[in-house]
């Protein structure tokens, strides 16, 4: 319910919240610059002084005023034209002509009332209610995503704009709520839905008819300091009746102009002083509020980019959640098929599967598993879940919330007959994990099993085949699921250098280095073509008579300015095999998969650990430390002569401060060393790196980082810390295979 209120607040106010954001951060800035080139006003200045002084230079003056920022102004009329001069305190003399300042006023009108009146007023009052709400529910979401209140500052995890969200959330929200409150009450006075209460004193009956030859004498502007005033209002120029009119921050009062007696006098009560102070705090102007004007400011500013990337993060949502089409509404289907996906790949099989459906004469809908509620599918009669697992166990991104929504929903709803299908890596030690706990989850609900869950191996088609016909005999169909795998649209890659190693070992690895495709104009403004990527991101490429992509980790990023990727030769791998065969000029079809999980984090030490090809994007890693942060590298190899790959660059890089200490592991080179003994005989200094809240990305083999994480947790035991806590923590991240 707190993420549908913060959606569909967001979306439809996205431009209003964008200019009144902007334009506030913008208009917070002006009253600390308005401070800074304000005359500085004498010690024990007097409104009675500064009137003498002002009238003797300037004898038409008819009233002064003294703004926020301490800046004095006299008007008066040359002629028959209205005029105003700035004055200096100290000598009350001119300074200089008061400027027009059309800019200002230009982003006033924007902020206050979009250039449209009164009901401009009234629609910048609800934006201000609607970014109250927004900053009240992202905090609970940004809670929640983060793990917990205790979580909350914890290193953003996910795509670029979901963690730019994170963090401008982090800088924006209770400057948000701030300002949103403020501006709404403001907006009720504006429109006496709260009342104003100005201080007006009763105007007098009696006046003593007399007119002071020396206003600097007159004792009630002499009791007046000069900083507490706002308006001097003259009398008018001859007649003995007219009065002193004095604003003070204190309040306002009416002055005998012969006998310097203070008249009436008001004070400000109630609603009056409240809404000075509201004023004063939402827009940085009087009570020396300018500092926390430019606070509110950088806090709008933050809000602003966070519209931005809010938009960003739904148009992904969006494109991920459920990128099939063609199917029917939930509230009418029989079938309903869940999918939980991280890259996007296990849609394609719901798609085929969906279709298979349809042609049998089923109505089906198709979700994302994370919009798991019986509630919605009145008309269901089974329901079908695709469980892909992200890494070793995890759930993937369109599943996030899925085991607690059926915890909540799933004990009323009605029990259907359910079929969990897994996809994942056989490499991993928990292969198929998080479709496993899927369908334990249902188990101890009581939910019907349709079929006994099958397990797909990196996306086998055969497999799937396989299954479908095992469901379509549960549900008495004929099922042919003939799924013909799809991936992005890939692009020419062209190898422009390789360096060989492990030959002699018969174990033949390369570091294969491609040429960046070249991108139309047009692709660079519209964001389309070869997309940016960072170490660590996955190379998809497509082997020649096969669909099928293959992954590799990358060892650069864009800003390195090539595609560089490091490759084992397998026995009988299609793929590898090609890719071992490229000579220079010799091109491949390839495509970027992100994969932002597995980056260094920007704060605290890193601790890389890999072996063999596992360097690769480690070494990318190093190689894009510019800002030198402290980076230390175990890496295991079988013989220094034979497979040290980068060995020659991680000397560069440590001379150059961007890899802080190195280790490296022999295995084939005297007594033979692992990386985990690395771990082992290191673990006093890993102790204390953990401490200092270093983040551990391993890299590599499934049975090195088995190893790893048993000799790590090994050597962090003592102190009470486990791999499993900094897992949590996102400090603990792995790339295996």
């Amino acid at each position: 319910m707190t993420r549908l209120l913060h959606r569909y607040i967001a979306l439809p106010g996205s431009l209003l919240l964008l200019l009144l954001t902007l334009s506030g951060a913008v208009l917070s800035v002006l009253p600390a610059l308005e401070v800074a080139q304000s005359a500085a006003m004498a010690p024990g200045e007097t409104v009675a002084d500064l009137a003498a002084k002002v009238q003797a230079n300037l004898p038409e003056v008819q009233q002064i005023k003294v703004d926020a920022a301490g800046n004095i102004t006299a008007y008066y009329f040359a002629g028959l034209s209205p005029a105003a001069k700035i004055i200096d305190p100290a000598t009350g003399g001119v300074i200089g002509d008061k400027a027009a300042t059309p800019v200002k006023d230009w982003l006033v009108d924007l902020h206050r009332s979009l250039f449209l009146g009164s009901g401009g007023r009234i629609t910048a009052g609800v934006g201000a209610a609607m970014m109250v709400l927004l900053a009240l529910t992202g905090i609970f979401l940004m809670a929640r995503r983060m793990g917990g209140w205790r979580k909350f500052f914890a290193p953003a995890r996910g795509p670029l704009s979901a963690r730019l969200h994170v963090e401008f959330s982090r800088i924006a929200l209770l400057g948000l709520v701030f300002s949103g409150a403020t501006g709404i009450w403001i907006t009720l006075t504006v429109f006496d839905v709260i009342p104003a209460f100005d201080p007006t004193p009763v105007f007098p009956d009696q006046v003593s008819g007399q007119i002071a030859s020396d206003i600097s004498a007159l004792p009630a502007l002499r009791d007046i300091p000069l900083t507490e005033l706002k308006a001097l209002t003259f009398p008018y120029a001859g007649d003995a009746t007219d009065v002193f009119t004095v604003e003070t921050t204190g309040g306002m009062g009416y002055v005998d102009q012969g006998t310097g007696e203070m008249l009436s006098f008001e004070a400000p009560a109630g609603f009056a002083q409240v809404n000075a102070l509201i004023y004063a705090l939402h827009t940085g102007r009087g009570l020396r509020a300018w500092a926390l004007g430019l606070v509110l400011g950088l806090a709008s500013l933050a809000g602003a980019l966070l519209t931005v990337t809010g938009v960003l993060v739904w148009l992904r949502g969006r494109k991920s959640s459920a990128p099939v089409k063609g199917f029917d509404r939930a509230g009418r289907a029989e079938t309903i098929i869940l999918v939980g996906s991280e890259g996007g790949s296990t849609w394609g099989f719901a798609a085929t599967l969906g279709a298979a459906l349809k042609d049998a004469g089923q109505s089906v809908h198709i979700g994302p598993m994370s919009a798991f509620n019986p509630a919605r599918w009145p008309q269901a009669k089974r329901l079908i879940v695709l469980a892909a697992t992200y890494g070793n166990g995890d759930a993937p991104q369109s599943a996030k919330g899925f085991l607690e929504a059926l915890e909540r929903h799933g004990a009323k709803a009605e029990r259907l007959p359910v079929a969990v299908l897994g996809f994942g890596d056989r490499s991993y030690e928990k292969f198929c994990g998080f479709g496993e706990e899927v369908r334990a989850a249902f188990e101890r609900q009581g939910w019907p099993q349709l079929v006994e869950m099958e397990r797909i191996d990196r996306q086998s088609p055969q497999a799937f085949r396989r299954w479908g016909r095992a469901l379509g005999a549960a549900l008495g169909l004929e099922l042919d699921l003939n799924h013909v795998p799809s991936h992005p649209p890939t692009r020419k890659l062209t190898l422009i250098s390789r360096q060989d190693y492990g030959l002699e070992f018969q174990e033949p690895t390369a570091i294969l280095r491609f040429a960046l495709p070249q991108r139309t104009l047009w692709e660079k403004i519209t964001g389309q073509g070869w997309p940016r990527f960072s170490a660590g991101d996955l190379l998809g490429v497509v082997p020649e008579g096969d669909s099928v992509p293959r992954f590799y980790s990358l060892a650069s990023s864009s800003r390195d300015g090539f595609v560089e990727i490091c490759v084992k030769k397998h026995a009988g791998g299609l793929c590898s095999g090609q890719l071992h065969r490229l000579a220079p000029g010799d091109s491949i079809d390839a495509f970027i998969r992100p994969n932002p999980d597995f980056a260094p984090q920007r704060k605290g030490p890193v601790v890389l650990i890999g072996a063999g090809t596992g360097i690769g994007p480690l070494a990318g890693f190093i190689r894009g430390n510019c800002r030198r942060k402290p980076m230390h590298l175990y890496f295991g190899v079988r013989h220094p002569q034979s497979d040290l790959l980068y060995g020659e660059a991680l000397e560069e890089w440590a001379k150059g401060g961007q890899l802080t200490s190195h280790q490296i592991a022999f295995s084939r080179l005297g007594e033979k060393t692992y990386v985990q003994d690395l771990i082992r005989r290191d673990a006093a200094r890993l102790v204390e790196l953990a401490n200092a809240g270093a983040q551990f990305l391993v890299c590599g083999g499934r049975g090195m980082a088995d190893g790893v994480q048993a000799a790590l947790a090994e050597a962090l035991a003592p102190v009470g810390l486990t791999p499993a806590q900094l897992k949590a923590e996102g400090r603990y991240v792995e790339d295996v295979y």
